[in-house]
């Protein structure tokens, strides 16, 4: 099955990047070449750049408390698992613990490195980071990668509770739904919402299926049309009936 995942509010959107940016980032860091450690630098310059809502940290501690205390009202519930139920909340409190140890804004330390900061205006400009424009950076890209991985993972350590507390939140509301298995008929599928509303939709189609969806929606409709999956620059609908897998999300 391919997972297409459609946030409905902006606060969403934001954590859904930054958990696809420290992915990224992360896996790049935990290369050996060059090449990888200066993309998983360049993640984290766009980490930087979307993290530096000021109300993020607060967001993140405010939703974890909402979740701390649904999960304790599950205590001495005969379903549910005392055992997974304390791991939860000591993630969770663990979480808590290390965005409220965080000073300052989101990523400040980044900002108040100057070296940092003029590889990040250079690598706004294509082809910006070239070794005659930053003979300083050409320098430390040929250093050891042992060396360069430390480095890398310094910068990287400040702001991974804002990573930690993201997989959580996002965790809990991909659980938070039930899948409904629907067709969309020659390609287009609508729902009236009626009232029902979600944070975020998951969409699921099978990986034979060559369509991607296009999905729009309002707190009255969705609307979902799957085009040919193909690379021209027009995507054109499908005439065939394509099933999906619709879940709505909502911590």
């Amino acid at each position: 099955m391919v997972t297409y995942e459609h946030p409905l509010n902006e606060r969403i959107r934001t954590l859904l990047r930054l958990e696809d940016l420290f992915a990224k980032a992360t896996h790049f860091l935990r290369g050996s070449t060059s090449h990888e450690h200066h993309a998983a630098l360049m993640g984290l310059f766009e980490i930087l750049d979307v993290a530096r809502r000021a109300d993020l940290k607060f967001d993140l501690l405010q939703e974890l408390e909402r979740q701390r205390q649904i999960l304790i009202s599950f205590r001495n519930n005969p379903d549910i698992s005392e055992e997974a139920l304390s791991g939860a909340l000591y993630e969770i409190e663990q979480a808590n613990s290390s965005l409220l140890s965080m000073a300052g804004k989101v990523g400040q330390y980044l900002r108040d490195n100057e070296w940092l900061m003029s590889i990040k205006n250079r690598s706004n400009i294509p082809g910006g980071v070239c070794e005659f424009d930053l003979p300083s950076y050409h320098y430390w890209l040929h250093q050891d990668s042992a060396g360069r991985q430390t480095d890398l993972e310094g910068w990287l350590a400040p702001i991974l509770p804002i990573r930690d507390g993201i997989a959580i939140v996002l965790r809990l509301l991909r659980a938070s739904g039930r899948g409904e298995p629907l067709v969309a008929t020659k390609g287009t599928f609508q729902l009236m919402l009626a009232g029902r509303s979600a944070q975020m939709l998951r969409l699921q189609i099978q990986e034979n299926e060559r369509c991607t969806p296009e999905i729009s929606a309002n707190k009255y409709a969705i609307n979902i049309r799957f085009t040919d999956a193909c690379c021209d620059a027009r995507s054109r609908q499908v005439e065939n009936d394509v099933a999906f897998r619709l879940t709505f999300c909502n911590l």
